[in-house]
C-alpha cells in the first residue's frame, strides 16, 4: 500500500461526532490529500459551518496521520466551498439514510 492509500485508510477511523456511524472519508469531508516529501496536507470540509466538533474533528484527522507519520508535518485545512451535502457521501446505501 503507498502512503496515499495508508492516509485514506487512517481517515477511514475518523468519526464525526454528530455521525457516528459513518467515517469523515466515507462522510465525504475529505475534499483533497495532498502528500509532499515531508509533508501532508488534509483538505476538507465539515457538514455545516457552524459545526461545534470542528476542532475535535481537525485534530482527530490530525492525530490519526501523525501517529502513523511521525515525523511528517500535518496541515489541515478547511473549506466550505462547496457546502457539504448529503450527495458526497461515497457508500450508496449510507446516501439512502438522507434521503
Amino acid at each position: 500500500m503507498n502512503k496515499f492509500e495508508i492516509i485514506e485508510d487512517l481517515l477511514q477511523e475518523v468519526y464525526d461526532p454528530d455521525f457516528p456511524a459513518i467515517d469523515i472519508y466515507n462522510l465525504g469531508l475529505i475534499r483533497d490529500i495532498k502528500i509532499e516529501e515531508n509533508y501532508i496536507q488534509i483538505i476538507m470540509t465539515l457538514t455545516t459551518p457552524a459545526c461545534p466538533s470542528a476542532d475535535l474533528i481537525m485534530n482527530l484527522v490530525e492525530q490519526a496521520i501523525n501517529d502513523e507519520y511521525p515525523k511528517d508535518k500535518v496541515e489541515v485545512e478547511l473549506t466550505f466551498d462547496p457546502l457539504w451535502s448529503p450527495d458526497m457521501i461515497k457508500d450508496e446505501d449510507l446516501k439512502r439514510m438522507f434521503e
